[in-house]
């Protein structure tokens, strides 16, 4: 149904504007008991495959990557999607705008999305109320932080250590994003002069909050799919010496891979079917690398069940869907799960 009604409907409209509508509907549902038990109903799958990581029993593993709810509005109406966990932001310690629009453009052909969104974020205050405004999601949540646009690079770890302070009462995980392509010079914290000094600041903070909350907090890193191999080496040496908790591999892709629709050349992470090879490439390099010893969150491109086989099959322990979700629907938990191996 979703295919052939409300895609055709939904794709009439800037995408940017079919993402404020579903994120708000799905915001008022799971406000609404009724409805957000009715959905729950639904979309859970009917069986399910319980992962165990990071410390978690998640019910399965299939998550919400970030990027979808930026600001924790619709926590418990994503959560009855099926998801076994969500994944919000990326936040930001000050409000900011993000980039000028449009800045989201659909690739109908290559079933991918090319978005410069540029860390949109309502700031961290506004984002708490969000979250201490809800009353029960019961799904295991993931704070993804960013450094504000305007911040230098070598005080960056000023802003993340704010956020993990601040989030720590209400976070399951935190996601460290160095690797978006929107924000100028983010990347370059995914290199060793920057990365070393950052993932120390990090792990110090998130330990002096587990203190205070007395829960521990892991701490897992995205990184980028264009690193090159000497570069992403570099990276899980410095992670692996650290006491990061695992890595999301991978985020969007400033590569343009053989696309044919309209939008190729805009500017931007490229995500979707185009992005699923060179993330799970990644995913299996990394497992190789460390011998297993890293876990591995998997995103990019996945589709249905087998693509988010191939990715548990590479050497992540838990995926996320995004763009797969705005091709698909909200039935892509569920199909996923029923059909995995």
């Amino acid at each position: 149904m979703y295919k052939n009604l409300f895609q055709p409907l939904l794709f009439t409209l800037p995408p940017e504007k079919v993402h404020d509508l579903t994120i708000n509907l799905l915001s008022f549902a799971g406000r609404i008991p009724l409805i957000r038990n009715s959905l729950a109903n639904y979309f859970t799958p009917k069986i399910q495959h319980p992962t165990h990581l990071l410390g978690f029993d998640f019910s399965n593993p299939i998550g919400l990557a970030a990027g979808y709810d930026k600001d924790g509005i619709a926590i418990p109406g994503l959560a009855a999607l099926g998801f076994g966990h969500i994944e919000i932001g990326t936040i930001t310690p000050l409000p900011q705008l993000g980039n000028p629009k449009p800045r989201v453009f659909r690739l109908l052909e290559d079933k991918a999305i090319i978005n410069r969104m540029g860390f949109p974020s309502k700031g961290y205050h506004q984002v708490i109320k969000n979250i201490k405004s809800i009353k029960k999601h019961g799904s295991i949540l993931g704070i993804n932080i960013g450094k504000n646009k305007n911040t230098p690079l070598a005080e960056s770890h000023n802003d993340y250590t704010q956020l993990i302070d601040s989030f720590s009462p209400y976070a399951d995980y935190f996601t460290i994003n160095i690797s978006s392509p929107n924000t100028k010079g983010l990347r370059d914290l995914q290199h060793k002069v920057y990365l070393e000094q950052l993932l120390t600041k990090i792990c110090d903070a998130r330990d002096q909050a587990a203190e205070i909350t007395e829960k521990h907090l892991p701490l897992l890193v995205k990184l980028s799919p264009d690193l090159e191999i000497p570069e992403l080496d570099q990276a899980i040496e410095t992670i692996l010496s650290s006491k990061i908790d695992g890595v999301i591999a991978t985020n969007t892709t400033i590569s343009r891979p053989s696309l044919v629709s309209q939008n190729k050349t805009e500017t931007g992470g490229l995500s979707g079917i185009p992005l699923r090879n060179l993330s799970t490439e990644m995913i299996a390099y990394i497992h190789r690398q460390t011998n297993g010893a890293l876990p591995i969150v998997g995103v990019g491109g996945i589709f249905n069940a087998q693509d988010a086989q191939e990715k548990l099959d590479a050497g992540a322990s838990l995926v996320q869907i995004y763009t797969g979700l705005i091709y698909q629907g909200p039935a892509l938990v569920k199909n996923i799960i029923e059909n995995l191996y």
